[in-house]
């Protein structure tokens, strides 16, 4: 299957699910091609056929976006260099978590979060450890002899019930001891970090020195403002005082290309529930495009008043739906 195919079926079946899809992000630089929501869960995806494909540099990206934006990276595909993704388990590259279609049927259409995840060394499950240790007891078995029917130390079952993930092996040994499965869900639509090393994200790239005047505008009009390497706009923006006034922000000579990275920047507002503004070297005959504002350099140039440029960017961009 294509790549183009494989994006339009995932597309479709999040459309089914109830989620609204932004358009695609068919520009250069992107680290991601849909943003998606359905209610309060906003996910920022990218498919790929193979997930290798995911560089270090994307995935930082994804996860500093998933940051400014509230969202979750993920990335739907379907193999590996070396063999197809499992349905039902969450991998993961570069701290983003990675699933496959089926998987993403299961999670979305039918409510089923996948119970394992894979990490060095194997596939592994979340345990509920307070469940494990409640069975054992009204068994009257003690620890060691727990540790007898798996074959594991009797400082292990302790630790599987203080809440330490076991290997896909040890969680079916306990589900046939107990006729009872002790598998925890894993909640994908927060990132996976219940069993995701919590490495930290990493910091965010210097902003392009052609970008320095409109960031320093910005900044002056009480604007925190977040430079992005591999998206399709060149910052976040968040307002100190306004919460709901945040921007995905884009600057350029206003060509046909920065047309149609406009338009995007406004669907995936529309989406992430932002506003969008695209600063201009020149100034332009209009004020919008399809949402996102039109601010020329020149007109920001001219204005001393901070407040001011708060003004100009909420009368021209359209506020998010749900603002």
């Amino acid at each position: 299957m294509s790549r183009t195919a494989l994006i339009e079926n995932v597309t479709a079946m999040l459309e089914d699910a109830g989620f609204l899809v932004s358009d695609r992000c068919a520009v250069r630089p992107k680290s991601f091609d849909v943003a998606t929501r359905r209610d309060e869960d906003l996910l920022l995806l990218k498919i790929l056929g193979n997930v290798d494909a995911l560089d270090a540099a994307t995935g930082a990206e994804m996860r500093r976006l998933g940051e400014y934006l509230e969202a979750t990276p993920m990335v739907i595909g379907i193999r590996t260099r070396d063999e197809e993704l499992k349905p039902g388990v969450v991998y993961f590259r570069h701290g983003v978590p990675v699933i496959n279609p089926d998987t993403a049927y299961e999670l979305f259409i039918e409510g089923m979060p996948p119970l394992i995840y894979a990490a060095p060394g194997g596939l592994y499950v979340s345990l509920d450890g307070d469940l494990l240790a409640d069975e054992r007891e009204e068994r009257g078995w003690s620890l060691g002899r727990l540790a007898t029917e798996l074959g594991v130390s009797r400082r292990t079952v302790s630790k599987y019930e203080d809440g330490m993930n076991a290997s896909i092996e040890v969680a079916i040994q306990l589900e046939e001891l107990f006729d009872e499965p002790f598998s925890s869900p894993v909640d994908v639509l927060e990132g996976a970090d219940d069993v995701r090393d919590a490495d930290p994200t990493p910091s965010a790239p210097d902003a392009d020195p052609d970008d320095e005047h409109v960031v320093h505008v910005l900044t002056s009009a009480g604007f925190t403002v977040h430079p992005t390497a591999r998206a399709p706009f060149k910052a976040v923006s968040e307002d100190e005082d306004d919460p709901v006034m945040r921007l995905l922000t884009g600057h350029s000579a206003f060509t046909a290309a920065a047309e149609k990275r406009a338009r995007i920047m406004s669907s995936i507002g529309e989406v992430a529930h932002t506003r969008s503004v695209y600063f201009t070297e020149e100034s332009e005959d209009r004020e919008s495009v399809d949402g996102t504002a039109i601010v020329s350099c020149e007109e920001i140039d001219d204005v001393n008043d901070p407040e001011l440029i708060r003004e100009l960017i909420r009368d021209r961009a359209e506020a998010p739906s749900e603002a």
